[in-house]
């Protein structure tokens, strides 16, 4: 699993052909600062040895030189520019599709390790920090190089003068360390305060209707900007750190200055160096000694790797891996070994073993955290089990192909989410596109069609365009499901927004249209149930008994189940479909 630094280096070869430019146009700029103060010192003495007479007359040569090198300099700055904003955007871009990519295959377990807002944070905000880790660290690098050469320019007019900056140095050096170790902890501090507001933030649009019907909004304002005065703090910090830095190195560069030029005083009186290397052994001070230049650059890169920092804690989430296997071409038949899932210390379900035959119709009945949607989810390897294993006509659902598991069983959700632009992209939303009549057709079985055709252009309506009831929203979920599930048909409560009208005429859908394919359903009305082959009844963290739910009635425990609901119903006659053995 790589770390921080091997998202950084990610980051850096998302940029592409980017770096490159940056490179090459850091080094030329820093050759180019270098060069200056020596062809600023050669143009004066050669002003000084010619006259200005001569200079009125065309120059000297160093006149030209000196133009081009400010030309050089200023061309450099926009193309340093430019780059910056290209390596940043792809960079981003490319982070960003990796990162989403990733949580998209994790899988629902592991990514409720972060919450909803700490997720979109990191995908969002931080991905747009780190995404500007190359320019960054080329930068920061490229200051280096004048610091480097400064000093050794200053050897070379002088060794007198690099003895006398190289006494001193050190204390550069350690004001920039301390610098460094406090931005890194006050931008860790700052960037995970960012993603507890962002948490807190979704925590309170998701139950923004509860807020309002409570009368508590200002309250939950104030628990939504409670970090703030962290979030003030950490960013006034690394305002200090900033400012305190600029102010001794301003001293230092100053104390650093005066001695140089001292000392090049003395040498000039000796006649040891010319006044233009006195001019340019001043400028190499300010290049060698200045951590004006570092600190910003740092800055960046040390905000950019708390942000990849972050995003790796993303990419360590282990993914879901698949395997390569295919089904049969016929089938459905689920089976579960002795399957135990966990949440936390507390066993959901114990040691399950259960076989539904192929093409059979059960419900899944148990009160509230029986493990009713758990078990669901492990069909379709929504979720894995901690111990045991979930097969799918034989074969271990992890080692099934992905695509071929996505295509084998679909699901129908309480609250489904649309996905795609128009209403035929979300009802086509899937691993393969249908084509238009089979959209029409999973509509049709949904009994979504009609609201869908008073929609302004049909299933061209776009999404925004159209607005739609819990109930129409649900069939409009329901419509994807048949359209793509060719095997297995989940549907945890999809009845809870639909009217008992619509109810019963999906009820037959399933009876009758969709009796090819295994179907599973999360039940709690005591009619769904009834319409089933058969029931799992859930209890206790294990299955209690599996039978027609005709069978099951006699039994108070069972009837308890819908009556606590509010839903008495009378005893029904056995359904006329063939049931599951017990």
């Amino acid at each position: 699993m790589e770390g921080t630094n091997g998202v950084m280096a990610r980051i850096v070869a998302h940029a592409g052909p980017w770096v490159t430019v940056l490179t090459v146009n850091a080094v030329v700029l820093a050759g180019a600062e270098l060069a200056l103060p020596a062809v600023l010192g050669a143009t004066i003495d050669s002003i000084l040895q010619t006259g200005t007479e001569t200079v009125a007359g065309g120059g000297p040569p160093w006149l030209a030189v000196l133009a081009l090198l400010i030309a050089l300099l200023v061309a450099g700055d926009a193309l340093d520019d430019l780059a910056v904003g290209g390596a940043t955007a792809r960079s981003t871009s490319r982070l960003r599709h990796a990162a989403m990519w990733h949580v998209l295959s994790v899988g629902l377990r592991g990514v409720r390790r972060l919450s909803a807002g700490e997720l979109t944070a990191r995908l969002v905000g931080n991905t747009a920090e780190a995404g500007t880790v190359a320019p960054d660290l080329i930068r920061a690098l490229a200051t280096l190089i004048p610091a480097v050469g400064g000093t050794i320019a200053l050897a070379l007019i002088d060794p007198w003068l690099c003895i006398t900056f190289l006494a001193v140095a050190p204390l550069l050096v350690a004001v920039l360390w301390i610098f460094t170790r406090d931005a890194a902890d006050l931008s860790d501090s700052y960037l995970a305060t960012q993603g507890s507001i962002a948490s807190r933030l979704v925590q309170a649009l998701t139950g923004a209707r509860t807020i309002a019907a409570a009368g508590t909004a200002e309250r939950e304002v104030r628990r939504v900007l409670e970090p703030l005065d962290d979030l003030h703090r950490h960013g006034v910090g690394m305002w200090r750190a900033q400012s305190r830095i600029t102010v001794q190195d301003m001293l230092l560069f100053a104390a650093l200055e005066i001695a140089v030029l001292a000392v090049a005083g003395l040498q000039l009186e000796r006649g040891r160096i010319t006044p233009g290397e006195l001019l340019a052994a001043s400028q190499y001070v300010a290049l060698a000694a200045t951590l004006s230049a570092v600190v910003p650059s740092l800055s960046r890169l040390i905000r950019a790797r708390s942000a990849a920092a972050r995003i790796q804690d993303v990419f360590a989430l282990p993914p879901t891996a698949y395997g390569q296997s295919a089904l049969p071409p016929d089938g459905g038949r689920i089976q579960l070994r002795d399957v135990t899932v966990r949440s936390g210390d507390r066993v959901v379900l114990d040691r399950v073993n259960l076989v539904v035959p192929a093409g059979s119709f059960v419900a899944l009945v148990g009160r509230s955290g029986s493990g009713k949607s758990l078990l669901a989810r492990l069909i379709g390897r929504l979720v894995d089990p901690d111990e045991g294993e979930v097969l799918l006509d034989w074969v271990p659902l992890p080692q099934l192909d992905r695509r071929d598991l996505r295509r084998a069983v679909g699901y129908g959700f309480e609250r489904p989410a649309l996905v795609g632009d128009t209403l035929a992209d979300a009802v086509a939303f899937g691993v393969d596109r249908p084509d238009p009549p089979e959209i029409v057709a999973a509509a049709r079985a949904a009994r979504a069609d009609d609201f869908i055709r008073r929609m302004p252009a049909g299933y061209l309506t776009c999404r925004s365009e159209a607005p739609m009831s819990g109930g129409e929203l649900q069939r409009l979920g329901l419509a994807r499901t048949f359209a793509h599930a060719n095997r297995v048909l989940v549907l945890d409560d999809v009845a809870a927004s639909l009217d008992t009208v619509t109810d019963h005429e999906i009820s037959k859908v399933l009876t009758v249209a969709m009796a090819d394919r295994t179907r599973v359903l999360v039940a709690h009305r005591a009619s769904t149930a009834a319409r089933a082959d058969a029931v799992i009844w859930l209890d206790g963290a294990a299955i209690r008994a599996v039978a027609p739910h005709h069978e099951l009635w006699a039994d108070p425990d069972y009837r308890a189940l819908f009556e606590a609901a509010g839903i008495d119903a009378p005893v029904p006659k056995p359904p006329m479909s063939a049931g599951i053995p017990a």
